[in-house]
C-alpha cells in the first residue's frame, strides 16, 4: 500500500483545486501536482464533508471509529482469553476418574 500523503499536502491539493480558474480541470491539477485525477475527487469530497459542505462522517469521527473498533476487538480478545481460563480451571479442580484419595 502506497504511503499517504502529508495532511498539508492534501490540503494545499484541495485549496489549488477550489480556487482554480475556469477552464482548468481537475485532471490538470492533479496532474501538475502528480496525484492521480481520482484521488484528487477523494480528496476534494472528504474536504467537503470536513467542512461541512455535504453530509458524511468526518476524518474525525472516521479516526474515532477506527479506534473504537480497535478497542473492541481488543477486549473480545481478552474477554476469549479470559473465558478460555475459566473453562480451563474449571475443568482443573474437578477430581479425575479413579483418583487414589479417598
Amino acid at each position: 500500500m502506497p504511503k499517504p500523503y502529508p495532511q498539508e499536502f492534501r490540503d494545499d491539493v484541495v485549496r489549488v483545486a477550489r480556487d482554480r480558474e475556469s477552464g482548468v480541470t481537475l485532471a490538470q491539477i492533479a496532474k501538475d501536482f502528480g496525484i492521480h485525477e481520482m484521488t484528487l475527487q477523494k480528496w476534494l469530497r472528504r474536504a467537503d464533508v470536513d467542512d461541512g459542505n455535504k453530509p458524511g462522517m468526518t476524518s474525525g469521527q472516521s479516526a474515532e471509529l477506527r479506534e473504537a473498533n480497535k478497542r473492541i476487538r481488543l477486549l473480545e480478545q481478552e474477554n476469549e482469553v479470559l473465558r478460555r481460563a475459566a473453562a480451563y480451571l474449571s475443568q482443573a479442580n474437578l477430581p479425575g476418574k479413579g483418583s487414589t484419595r479417598s
